[in-house]
């Protein structure tokens, strides 16, 4: 056999073998691409088609998505959102293995209260006790707690206060735990001026104000909030129908009344609230993370640091990522929940 004709075959034999590994690398990439496909269709429908179970003093409407048998993660989300803002991270989360799932705080999307007799308080140790009994009625021991403002202060408190409930804390902005008593305090300024919608709730004109231009009004808090989100109608619209709850504008008004000591709570909560005023420590590994964007008023990191006392870890991201921190960048907090989940298991 001539040299040509050897190195012919041994040349054709290599090729084979080449096209057959880069034809195994295409079907395997196909089939990981399909199987993605599949968990974001999933996820969209868990938020199309929402779950509701009886918990506490409310029907909850929730989202969930991923395997039952996963590791259990509970997003909650903030004002002016709702569960959307966690939709992307769900479909991470889920591909990951992890049972996600994203209820609607009070006074938002399709939850809504047992009896009409329930007073609509918005204060901060209520809405946390909401979410103990949705992971009650759900027989959910512990789970890791991840959100971003209301949502970031309830996970907050649920750290604070029920450690043995929390497998890992994600909170964006980090420790936004108050009480009226601390907010008697003057700030400087420019961050006064980042809360002029809770003076303007704080008047009958901005409770009449808010009520007949909900959604318009939560658009303008969306933009000034992420000033560099280019959000679209759709996507806006999307999340505005949680905003058509007929318990809505009661339960906001009287959150930010209530954090300024305009409006009263409830004693059964005094206890809870009690503590919370004595700013705890929160044990649990926690993950904070702020955007560079962000035009909300929210505390420095430096400031919060010492208030959480287990593993912990911060992370600032660039990029103009604003307020709405998981729907602006979905990876970045999805990671963090990995990154706490790692934080939980290692000794």
């Amino acid at each position: 056999m001539s040299t040509t004709l050897k190195f012919s075959k041994k040349l054709v034999s290599v090729i084979s073998f080449f096209t057959f590994m880069g034809l195994g690398v295409l079907k395997a990439q196909i089939n990981h691409s399909n199987e993605k496909d599949q968990v974001n269709t999933a996820a969209r429908s868990a938020f199309q088609n929402t779950k509701k179970i009886r918990a506490g003093l409310l029907d909850v409407g929730y989202a969930e998505t991923g395997p039952e048998n996963g590791k259990p993660v509970i997003l909650l989300h903030g004002w002016p959102y709702d569960i959307h803002s966690f939709e992307q991270s769900s479909a991470i989360l889920a591909e990951k293995g992890y049972r996600v799932l994203v209820p609607y705080l009070r006074g938002f999307g399709t939850t809504t209260f047992v009896s009409p007799n329930t007073k609509r308080n918005g204060q901060q140790s209520a809405v946390a006790l909401d979410i103990i009994a949705f992971m009650d009625a759900l027989k959910i021991d512990k789970a890791i707690i991840g959100g971003f403002d209301w949502g970031a202060r309830t996970a907050d408190i649920m750290a604070a206060l029920w450690p043995e409930r929390c497998t890992g804390l994600v909170a964006v902005s980090g420790y936004l735990i108050g009480s009226p008593k601390a907010n008697e305090k003057p700030l400087a300024p420019n961050a006064e001026f980042l809360w002029w919608y809770q003076y303007y709730f704080s008047t009958e004109r901005g409770y009449k104000g808010y009520k007949t231009n909900t959604v318009a009004f939560n658009k303008l808090i969306w933009k000034t909030a992420s000033p560099k989100w280019a959000f679209d109608d759709q996507t806006y619209e999307r999340s505005a129908r949680a905003f058509n709850n007929p318990d809505h504008v009661e339960i906001v008004i009287h959150n930010y009344r209530w954090r300024l000591g305009l409006a009263k709570g409830e004693k059964q909560y005094d206890a809870l609230e009690s503590k919370l005023a004595e700013s705890p420590s929160i044990k649990v590994p926690t993950v904070t993370l702020e955007g560079d964007a962000n035009g909300a008023a929210f505390p420095p990191p430096e400031r919060y640091v010492s208030r959480y006392t287990g593993k912990y870890a911060h992370h600032t991201l660039t990029g103009g990522i604003g307020h709405n921190l998981p729907q602006e960048a979905p990876q970045a907090f999805a990671d963090a929940i990995a990154e706490v989940d790692s934080m939980s298991q290692s000794k």
